[in-house]
């Protein structure tokens, strides 16, 4: 069961630049820890993520598919506009189909909080957020 929630946040994680702003996996987090969910939310939340796995393992897949054939065209010294064009339509529909799954799986998640919890959650993503470009900022240096 952890496993699959690792798999799940990693997934989530390597499609981050296609997720709608604010989204972010906290389900397997340790923020999720501190959120004082009941057994019941848990073991909801733990089927949901189960529920969606398959479904974002193939639509990941079928992204990086789409990524390589579209790099694959443009780095062929002749480009076949036709099938470099359709390889454009293909990877957008492919970001759009991952976004949608995980934004309809986010909320799914989001209606088993509470507010209480939800507004909570936000504020521990804002928080996390800041120390990321903090950090970022530090490397730069």
């Amino acid at each position: 069961m952890l496993r699959a929630l690792a798999l799940m946040a990693a997934l989530a994680a390597s499609g981050w630049a296609q997720l709608p702003r604010g989204f972010y996996p906290w389900w397997d987090q340790p923020i999720v820890k501190n959120l004082h969910l009941s057994d019941a939310q848990s073991r909801e939340i733990r089927t949901i993520v189960r529920e969606y796995r398959a479904r974002l393992i193939e639509q990941r897949a079928s992204l990086e598919k789409a990524e390589s054939e579209l790099q694959f065209l443009f780095d062929d010294d002749n480009i076949d506009t036709k099938r470099a064009n359709q390889a454009i339509e293909d990877l957008a529909n492919a970001r759009l189909n991952l976004t949608r799954t995980f934004s309809q799986l986010a909320l799914r998640l989001r209606v088993v909080l509470t507010p209480d919890q939800w507004r909570d959650l936000q504020k521990r993503r804002e928080q996390i957020q800041e120390q990321r470009r903090e950090f970022r900022q530090q490397q730069k240096k």
